[in-house]
């Protein structure tokens, strides 16, 4: 499996301008930093690129196995994701709160009466809301979440490499699993992390058998 088009974009711009920062790529490319973070942890795992603090990223000249990354993408999102923390939404924000860094998550997930997934709280939205001064012990989470359809899901069923994309393209952390497509039924949390911890895995195991 081939690099996508972006990534060799910045392979090429880190060819000739090395080193050079993640911000000045993601200026030449007109994106945001946060939109290459996937991109730019990809080819850094992979080895294409090296990066030093403060200096910026280095072209390695190393040739990438090919079955490394046929490997990472065609993983299944099932093997890798987690239990989601799931709250009811008359939940307090103070409660969540208490539960998010309880379980040192990033979001929660928020269900309706039905069990469906109903919106979603992140940190940045407990922080928002806690500096206002509101009263956190009365007011639900339902009040501030992030709601449906506004939510992007993915299945079990789908791959690393499209959970990854889904990340990359709305810039968020982890993306909510549900049964099957077009369900609300949450059954798993895929992030950032866990996609990188499959790569590391399965380059060790290919460095492994060489």
């Amino acid at each position: 499996m081939k690099l996508t088009k972006r990534q060799t974009e910045i392979i090429n711009i880190v060819k000739s301008e090395q080193p050079i920062s993640g911000e000045r790529i993601a200026q030449t490319l007109g994106l945001s930093r946060a939109t290459l973070r996937n991109d730019l942890s990809i080819l850094t795992m992979t080895g294409l690129l090296d990066a030093k603090p403060k200096v910026g990223y280095f072209y390695t000249g190393q040739k990438i196995h090919p079955l490394y990354l046929e490997s990472c993408y065609s993983q299944k999102v099932e093997d890798y994701m987690t239990s989601p923390l799931i709250i009811e939404q008359n939940m307090s924000i103070y409660d969540a709160a208490t539960s998010l860094f309880l379980y040192d998550s990033g979001s929660i997930y928020v269900k309706n009466e039905e069990g469906e997934l109903a919106g979603l709280l992140s940190r940045k939205d407990l922080l928002r809301f806690s500096i206002t001064g509101n009263n956190l012990e009365k007011t639900p989470v339902a009040v501030i979440m992030t709601r449906m359809p506004n939510i992007h899901t993915i299945g079990p069923d789908k791959t690393l490499l499209e959970a990854g994309n889904i990340l990359s393209r709305y810039e968020v952390d982890s993306l909510p699993v549900v049964e099957k497509e077009g369900s609300k039924k949450i059954i798993g949390k895929i992030s950032i992390k866990h996609i990188m911890k499959a790569f590391i895995q399965t380059g060790n195991k290919i460095q492994d058998e060489n």
